[in-house]
């Protein structure tokens, strides 16, 4: 029975250890305990990249590296890998900038930024550094490795 939802427990797993990794290494990293980094996005180790590389070496593995269905796991897997190191990491740092301006022209007081617009409070942290991936990555796969020696 386990073995059918095997690539489905590989992905929920590969998740949740990162998540609850991150504080840990929040704390390794600038001695700062931060209990709600496991609801955190961004961070090491990327909980993205774990959970979809833990399902695809799952799919692989139960249904073989030439199934149509490891191939397509693949494509998604570095999709979103791709995405959580590029286009939300940016997205993330475009609002570092925007946040910056809107204080720069606060401080010059030439323009009143009275609008509600300007107190919103963004996430600056919306994606990972390539090596948080990189991470997550190589968790996903040992986190789905390990349960498939232990299945079979």
């Amino acid at each position: 029975m386990i073995y059918t939802f095997y690539p489905l427990v590989a992905f929920v797993l590969s998740n949740v250890i990162a998540q609850l990794l991150k504080p840990f290494f929040k704390f390794i990293r600038t001695g700062q305990w931060d209990i709600y980094q496991v609801l955190a996005a961004g961070g090491f180790p990327s909980s993205h990249s774990s959970a979809m590389s833990g399902i695809t070496l799952a799919l692989g593995l139960q249904h073989g590296f030439d199934n149509p269905v490891f191939f397509l796991a693949c494509a998604l897997t570095f999709i979103i890998m791709y995405d959580a190191a590029n286009v939300r990491f940016y997205a993330g740092k475009h609002i570092e900038v925007t946040e910056r301006l809107i204080n720069d022209l606060k401080e010059l007081q030439t323009i009143k930024l009275d609008d509600p617009i300007y107190l919103t409070k963004l996430k600056k942290v919306l994606g990972h550094e390539r090596l948080e991936v990189v991470g997550g990555f190589i968790l996903g796969l040992i986190v789905a490795y390990v349960l498939y020696i232990n299945i079979i």
